[in-house]
């Protein structure tokens, strides 16, 4: 029984290193670069990313419309534009149909949409929803643009990747983002914002 196992084993041993020589034999030569690459690092971009150097990665996204939004839903004009608040989302009408929409700067509300998450940043107080900021003025919460380096737990389901300078965002209402880790927990940094 042992001479059986000793040879079984010589057998194996055998096989397995004639097979690695075979495979290292097969091998096509490769050099390996472990050099860094020699891109800049992403940074803060404190004034506008023009749209043009911006690429989106996905298909353009199909408006989906409503043709009634429930009858307590809150009026507000800004600016010019109706928009219309309901169960957490904002509206506004376009030929007897309701578009759902990004509320502009400036755009105030009485109460908070539910599930809203304290933000702070620079020891200040903001409200974050859905892609949408507000601070509170008053009695009331307007909604604003985020300041860079804010960082939020999650994004919109309707946010974009897209590619700028070879570095990938992500881009929700003219603001973009970078994924970042923060506590072992992924979570995304304002870094800047595209031109209108």
């Amino acid at each position: 029984m042992k001479t059986t196992l000793k040879i079984t084993l010589a057998i194996l041993l055998l096989i397995g290193f004639s097979s690695t020589g075979i495979a290292q034999k097969n091998k096509p030569n490769q050099k390996t670069n472990n050099k860094a690459k020699n891109k800049a690092a992403p940074v803060h971009k404190t004034s506008p990313v023009n749209r043009s150097k911006v690429q989106y990665k996905s298909a353009p996204k199909k408006v989906v419309t409503v043709r009634n939004i429930p009858n307590n839903a809150v009026k507000v004009k800004h600016n010019g534009q109706t928009i219309f608040y309901t169960n957490n989302k904002f509206y506004r009408q376009n030929a007897g149909r309701y578009i759902p929409a990004i509320p502009a700067k400036g755009f105030r509300i009485k109460t908070l949409p539910v599930g809203y998450t304290v933000i702070v940043h620079n020891n200040r107080n903001f409200y974050y929803q859905n892609g949408i900021y507000f601070i509170q003025s008053n009695k009331e919460y307007e909604v604003i643009n985020p300041e860079l380096g804010t960082i939020v737990s999650q994004l919109p389901a309707d946010s974009e990747k897209v590619v700028i300078d070879g570095f990938t965002y992500f881009e929700y209402n003219n603001v973009l983002y970078e994924k970042i880790q923060m506590n072992g927990t992924r979570a995304y940094e304002v870094i800047g914002f595209i031109e209108n």
